[in-house]
């Protein structure tokens, strides 16, 4: 066990977090650093810039992308699955054709027979 104390009208120790000071007790020290936080960095913005397709469905989709701007990484792969499943919904959509509707068929002449039989 140590029996160091700090001297009478010595400024207390820095903890994490607090502002870089200078000690005038101690010159030429310079400034105490700052200690690093270790906690992860909140979400941000990436500022991907998306452009209107004209597609009312798509837009809505990619503008669901702006959600995971506000997530902590791992809420990303939610965001991103229902946008690709929206995605893949509306491709498939554009392959897929109406199914002919049911209507008169069309009327084919009859063959008429070019060589005359009553002889």
């Amino acid at each position: 066990m140590s029996d160091w104390m700090p001297e009478a009208g010595a400024p207390p120790a820095s903890t994490p977090g607090e502002p870089v000071t200078e000690e005038p007790d101690r010159p030429g020290d310079g400034p105490v650093p700052d200690v690093p936080s270790f906690e992860p960095a909140g979400p941000a913005p990436l500022g991907v810039v998306r452009t209107p397709t004209g597609r009312a469905e798509v837009d809505a989709l990619l503008e669901r992308l702006a959600d995971a701007d506000h997530l902590p990484a791992d809420g990303h792969t939610e965001v991103y699955e229902d946008v690709h499943r929206g995605l893949k919904d509306a491709l498939t959509s554009l392959d897929a054709r109406p199914a002919a509707a049911p209507g008169p068929r069309p009327v084919t002449p009859p063959a008429y027979d070019t060589h005359d039989n009553r002889s």
